[in-house]
């Protein structure tokens, strides 16, 4: 009977390099949609840049011109007699 050894098993799998998997399934125990670390990632790239543009855009709107409407010239007064 041979004995156990942990370092021959570890260099069949590589605990360190196998990374996450989320496999979500249905009640009808059908898989639905499965979520890599790569989706994880995306998803992370994706709040950052939509943080980040949001603090941009609300920075550039307080800073803006105001838009109502001014004219230029004042309106003459209507005189009636």
């Amino acid at each position: 009977m041979e004995k156990f050894e942990p370092t021959k098993s570890r260099s069949q799998f590589d605990n360190g390099k196998e990374g996450w998997l989320v496999q979500v399934y249905g009640g009808d125990r059908r898989l639905i949609c499965v979520i890599e670390p790569s989706h994880a990632w995306a998803f992370l790239l994706g709040c950052g840049i939509g943080i980040l543009f949001t603090v941009v855009w609300v920075n550039l709107a307080s800073f803006s011109a105001s838009r109502t409407y001014a004219p230029a010239t004042p309106i003459p007064e209507l005189r009636l007699d």
